[in-house]
């Protein structure tokens, strides 16, 4: 048998998970301690899964202070699904949502509520392929608008907000998902967020809706049932089976995150990887280039060309850096150049690899 050696996983997700939870989960599968099954095999209307999310929800809420008139869903339908449920539950008819639009995903979120009723785009960098988040004087918002919803990082585009915009007492609804809890989150600011859990949060299969209580009430109560956040309100996640694993895992990774010092000293890991990396690009003398304003700069996904973009070299670098035990260079294949994710579990050890493979790289080609 071969032995597994881990490499330095810096894809956009499903993204590399801490080792110490891993090693958990390892430890745990065949049967949780004092159980004497697996989590996989736990009914989920037992009192053993009760606790594990309930736990789950409790450590999300001590990390992110979340306050006590928002509830915290476990959905299933990835980000994309919310899509369509923030409209359908926060958009009445006659209406209007405006939209920031910042990229592919705020793109497809803007597309997916029109399909329910009236859009606006409040703003959109689209005209400089989305190099930068709108600027404060650049958003046009409408008097009275159901919400405006935000994508808070755009993993495509690597481009970040590093504040909420101000939209007054309309609610701010966001997609969070490649930047939850990379930082602390100032929850009352917002109406809803929602994030798919595999960037930083746990494995994929789990949806995080963290929701003010009122918002939930907007919805048409003959909206489908499984469509409407009251309905998990109510049920506690627990309308249908839940994914019960990628639960356990995300109640984990709570615990994880909470004995390296909470979301301020994970907002200064990331920031110092995030620091390595855009530093090495910038003193590259232009052989690496990214394309974001500084300002605008993601401190999750990093992107750039190399040597003016020329496609040859580019794969070249990601077949030397695969090969180098550096995985998941490639960009998006809607934008191609380069793009390394900086998740809360990727180490400092693998930036440094990483800088290391990029300064050698440039040597032996530039």
């Amino acid at each position: 048998m071969k032995t597994a050696t881990r490499i330095f996983n810096l894809s956009a997700g499903p993204a590399t998970l801490p080792v110490p939870v891993l090693e958990q989960a390892q430890r745990e599968l065949l049967a949780l301690p004092d159980i004497g099954m697996s989590i996989l095999e736990v009914s989920h209307r037992s009192r053993v899964f009760e606790n594990i999310l309930a736990e789950a929800e409790a450590n999300i809420r001590a990390l992110a202070d979340i306050p006590s008139n928002y509830r915290v869903l476990f959905l299933q339908g990835g980000a994309s699904l919310q899509f369509s449920m923030v409209p359908m539950n926060l958009l009445a008819e006659g209406a209007t949502a405006d939209y920031l639009v910042t990229g592919v995903w705020a793109t497809k979120a803007a597309d997916e509520a029109r399909r329910i009723g009236n859009v606006h785009i409040a703003a959109t960098t689209k005209a400089e392929q989305f190099s930068r988040v709108p600027r404060v004087e650049e958003i046009v918002l409408t008097p009275g608008a159901a919400y405006v919803h935000m994508t808070s990082n755009e993993t495509i585009e690597g481009v970040e907000f590093k504040t909420e915009p101000g939209v007054g007492d309309v609610p701010l609804v966001a997609d969070m998902s490649s930047n939850i809890l990379s930082k602390p989150i100032p929850v009352e600011k917002y109406g809803l967020i929602y994030a798919g859990a595999q960037k930083n949060m746990g494995p994929a299969g789990v949806t995080i809706v963290i929701v003010r209580k009122d918002l939930a009430e907007r919805a048409d109560k003959n909206l489908p049932t499984t469509l409407q956040y009251r309905t998990y309100i109510k049920e506690k996640s627990l309308y249908n089976t839940p994914p019960t694993f990628a639960v356990y895992i995300v109640g984990l990774v709570m615990e994880w995150m909470d004995s390296e010092g909470g979301l301020s000293a994970i907002q200064k890991r990331n920031e110092a990887k995030a620091k390595l990396l855009y530093d090495t690009i910038d003193t590259s003398d232009g052989y690496f280039k990214c394309p974001v304003e500084k300002d605008s700069r993601s401190r999750m996904n990093v992107v750039f060309r190399i040597a003016g973009g020329d496609e040859a070299v580019e794969k070249e670098f990601a077949r030397q850096a695969e090969a180098a035990g550096l995985v998941g260079s490639p960009g998006h294949r809607s934008v191609g150049g380069m793009r390394i994710s900086l998740y809360n579990a990727v180490e400092l050890p693998a930036v440094e690899a990483l800088t290391g493979f990029l300064k050698d790289f440039q040597r032996k080609r530039g």
